[in-house]
């Protein structure tokens, strides 16, 4: 088992999976994940922060989070980080961290 480059998150998904299905038939699925972590201010207060995750998922996992993982719910995953650029629409360079899911768990209740 390696180390490198692994990443496990617990949170509540943003949004809806979106899904694509490329010329050749392959699909991908986005999403986004919420993850919460507080702690205590110099003046004794708990301050909450959300972080905002990107996911994308490949294969089988596209079925999964297609078919039951909605805005809302919970998921545990693991996966790697990938980061990736592209020119947008007004030719600028953008760069984009995402997190490739390569094992997905579902939380909650239904």
């Amino acid at each position: 088992m390696s180390l490198r480059n692994k990443v496990t998150l617990i949170g509540h998904t943003g949004k809806e999976v979106e899904v694509y299905t490329f010329e050749n038939g392959s699909r991908k699925a986005t999403v986004t994940l919420a993850t919460n972590d507080h702690y205590v201010n110099a003046n004794g207060e708990k301050i909450e922060e959300t972080q905002w995750h990107t996911l994308v998922a490949f294969g089988k996992t596209v079925d999964i989070l297609e078919k039951y993982v909605h805005k809302g719910k919970e998921i545990a995953i693991e996966g790697k980080l990938v980061y990736r650029s592209y020119e947008d629409k007004d030719g600028s360079k953008r760069m984009l961290t995402e997190i490739r899911i390569e094992e997905l768990v579902l939380l909650g209740s239904k």
